[in-house]
């Protein structure tokens, strides 16, 4: 079963509330997606930790639900 883009952003924006996030359909299909995720908590984690706090935020659904996730994620800067 796919998953609506603004499940994924709902899902992200509850775990990091200061994330600003954009999703992209990639296929058209509900399973590929690209997500830029950029949050002032990011601040000092390494590129790998910030995706982990991503995938944790989807809940286990990747490899389900989601099947791909394009990830960029930054720290926000002023």
């Amino acid at each position: 079963m796919a998953m609506e883009a603004a499940e994924i952003e709902a899902l992200i924006k509850a775990a990091i509330p200061d994330a600003e996030v954009e999703i992209s359909d990639l296929a058209g299909d509900g399973d590929h997606y690209a997500a830029t995720v950029i949050a002032p908590s990011f601040a000092g984690k390494s590129r790998v930790q910030q995706h982990q706090l991503v995938y944790a935020a989807l809940q286990g659904r990747m490899g389900g639900e989601l099947h791909a996730l394009a990830l960029t994620t930054a720290a926000q800067q002023d």
